[in-house]
């Protein structure tokens, strides 16, 4: 596992951070910006991983089910 600062390359895994962010300001946690462009806490969020300020890890999940060609199998 590793902790990244940067902001992840695929668009779902960047979904899911600002997501859990937004979570955590919705519940009462304080941004980590000094003055927020907006007060939705999904754009505060977003704001704070685009600034390298969120510390995130990316597990990796080995195929298990993968043929040679790196096929599915059913």
């Amino acid at each position: 596992m590793a902790v990244f600062t940067q902001a992840p390359e695929s668009q779902f895994a960047y979904v899911v951070v600002v997501a859990r962010r937004a979570r955590q300001l919705m519940i009462g946690g304080r941004p980590m910006v000094d003055n927020p462009r907006s007060r939705k806490t999904s754009r505060i969020a977003e704001e704070e991983l685009l600034k390298g300020l969120l510390e995130y890890e990316m597990i990796e999940v080995p195929e298990e089910n993968a043929d040679k060609d790196g096929k599915r199998r059913k």
